[in-house]
């Protein structure tokens, strides 16, 4: 049986440097989302409303995801499972049209709030750290809970399509109080008791959301990871005959390929949406 590895340098090992403490965070559970988001709510900022009044139909031009707010709270009588509840704020971009094909710009909000379970294991430590940007300031470590942690894409526009009325389907997400970043993103302001006609829109959401805890793991080290190019002086970045002589030749352009790839991929739908 092996002896136990303790830091320092390795020995019996030519390829194995050293062995390392080091401080990261081990994932405990973790779920990949791929959610199609019928008929969210539009809430146009306060420019907005009278043209979705006057419209006959709507355009998608693109969406913008602002943020996710991310909240875990444990499961009673399940030891180690814990609820992440995500909420996902949206900037919509739209036309609306009327008779004669006139359009009007439209800009507005839509939120999306999911619920998933994870094992996140138990923990008491309690954490504390000098560096301000240390998101273990913010106590959840000191509760014992795991990092939630959503990593996502910009969504595709599936379906953007009027209403007669504004009023909010059963279960809908209340903008009541809006976050920061919400209200920087539409200085006109939002208004979520509207008046008038309404607009729902359709998303195609992925989503990778995980539960982490700090740890500590014993690392064996080969060798410094020191880059393999070197770093390229801005001399000649003005000259556009140069910029162009490093873009490689598009072939595909010129020659059209023989078979079609018939599954869609994620850019290609999202631009095909959105034009």
């Amino acid at each position: 049986m092996n002896e136990k590895l303790t830091p320092g340098p390795l020995t019996g090992e030519e390829r194995l440097a050293e062995a390392v403490s080091v401080h990261t965070r081990k994932i405990y559970g973790a779920c990949q989302s791929k959610d199609c988001i019928e008929d969210l709510r539009f809430y146009p900022d306060l420019e907005s409303q009278p043209a979705l009044n006057s419209a006959i139909g709507l355009r998608a031009r693109g969406v913008e995801l602002l943020n996710v707010q991310v909240d875990v709270e444990p499961v009673a009588f399940n030891r180690g499972y814990y609820t992440v509840d995500a909420r996902y704020y949206y900037k919509i971009r739209g036309e609306a049209y009327t008779l004669g094909d006139r359009s009007r710009e439209v800009c507005g909000l839509a939120i999306f709030d999911k619920r998933v379970l994870l094992f996140g294991s138990e923990g008491k430590v309690k954490t504390y750290s000098s560096a301000e940007a240390d998101p273990r300031a913010a106590g959840r470590e000191m509760a014992g809970l795991p990092i939630a942690v959503v990593q996502t894409v910009d969504p595709i526009i599936l379906d953007f399509h009027l209403s007669d009325t504004a009023a909010p389907l059963p279960g809908e997400p209340e903008p009541v109080e809006l976050p920061g970043f919400v209200n920087a993103a539409f200085p006109g302001g939002i208004e979520p008791a509207q008046e008038g006609r309404g607009a729902y829109v359709t998303l195609g959401q992925f989503s990778i959301i995980r539960l982490e805890r700090d740890t500590q793991f014993l690392q064996p080290i080969y060798s410094y990871a020191l880059p393999g190019t070197e770093c390229a002086g801005s001399g000649g970045e003005d000259d556009p005959c140069q910029l162009f002589r490093r873009i490689g030749f598009p072939v595909d352009e010129f020659f059209p390929p023989d078979q079609l790839n018939t599954v869609e991929d994620y850019r290609g739908v999202k631009q095909r949406n959105e034009e």
